[in-house]
């Protein structure tokens, strides 16, 4: 039987409302329209750069599946980026004046961003998460997660919505870690849990290994490389969270250019996307804690997780911007679960 719950509170990368809110300076109207001759010169402030960069890319049409939703939020990031302003500090600065230097990085990584369509956030190798920023290149996918929110929202002093009292979890798994972006963000929910975080791929841990050490979490963050739960063998886990490959053959076909340029494993789920989701199910029965819980979130692919696990009491967690994109279930009830198909062993 699904149940959801529903509570908001998702940082946002960049304000949308940056350019709407202020009537445009005669620089910035010209500088709107990228054809007009030396627009390029007529840039001063930060609005300026940031209403130029969002009519480049929303004319160029690229993908935003990175973090930012549309062309001004990300033309915010790459502005604020230049200018070495956190995201939430863009539009108090809309009117200060960008540096020529500055002026020349955000207009190289529009047109980066346009001719190669890599993500934004391989061009400045930084992504934000919760307000906190990570490390990136292209040896890992670029993190957006809906987990992060869940953490802040779930495990807190709300006895409604709580799934557990941070402060009871000692020991956390985060499985597919890719950037380490999530292990972090647990290491701040949970300040009484050291956690470890697995994945398969090297390149992925040395990305993470940075991220881990850049936070100063060398103490509490152990990674480990192996194919999911072979990588901590025999150890169990008060919490284990995953935001692992769930992209079915459909969407594999169907992903756009800036998808591409990411590792094609951390996407690939499989036909239906749940292979690795499966094999997390089924390997998480013995890496619990008696009342530990498995977090997992699995993009769109709800509807072949209940097909795939139809009498599993799975809790399904909205959050600001997803709807059944996450789901919780606790160690007694994946004890007694039982898939109605079960291609994969367990790891």
């Amino acid at each position: 039987m699904a149940k959801t719950a529903v509570r908001g509170g998702r940082s946002k990368i960049a304000t949308r409302s940056l350019v709407k809110k202020r009537r445009p300076t005669p620089a910035a109207a010209k500088a709107a329209n990228p054809s007009a001759a030396n627009a390029a010169s007529e840039l001063v402030t930060i609005f300026d750069y940031v209403r130029f960069a969002a009519t480049r890319l929303k004319r160029a049409r690229v993908a935003f599946a990175h973090g930012t939703t549309d062309p001004v939020a990300e033309a915010a990031f790459l502005v604020g980026e230049a200018m070495r302003l956190h995201p939430d500090e863009v539009e108090p600065n809309a009117a200060r004046r960008v540096p020529k230097a500055a002026g020349r990085r955000i207009l190289g990584w529009i047109e980066q961003r346009i001719a190669t369509r890599k993500p934004a956030a391989y061009l400045v190798n930084r992504m934000y998460m919760r307000g906190l920023p990570f490390y990136v290149d292209d040896r890992v996918i670029v993190p957006r997660s809906f987990i992060g929110e869940i953490l802040d929202s779930h495990f807190g002093d709300d006895d409604v919505l709580r799934l557990r009292d941070s402060a009871t979890v000692t020991s956390v798994l985060d499985l597919c870690t890719g950037s380490g972006c999530l292990a972090i963000l647990a290491a701040r929910a949970f300040p009484n849990a050291t956690i470890d975080a697995a994945d398969l791929s090297s390149d992925a841990l040395a990305v993470a290994s940075r991220n881990v050490r850049e936070h100063g979490l060398e103490d509490r963050i152990q990674l480990a490389q192996g194919d999911l739960f072979a990588a901590v063998r025999g150890k169990r886990y008060d919490l284990i969270i995953s935001n692992p490959p769930y992209v079915d053959a459909q969407g594999m076909a169907g992903l756009p250019r800036e998808c591409l340029a990411e590792p094609r494993m951390a996407f690939d789920g499989g036909a239906d996307g749940i292979d690795l989701v499966r094999r997390i199910i089924d390997g998480t029965k013995t890496h619990l804690t008696s009342g530990g819980g498995l977090l997992c979130e699995v993009g769109r692919c709800k509807p072949a997780i209940e097909k795939a696990y139809p009498r599993a009491d799975l809790l399904w967690l909205d959050t600001e911007e997803s709807e059944g994109e996450v789901f919780w279930i606790d160690a007694a009830t994946l004890a007694d679960l039982v898939p109605a198909r079960h291609p994969l062993g367990a790891a």
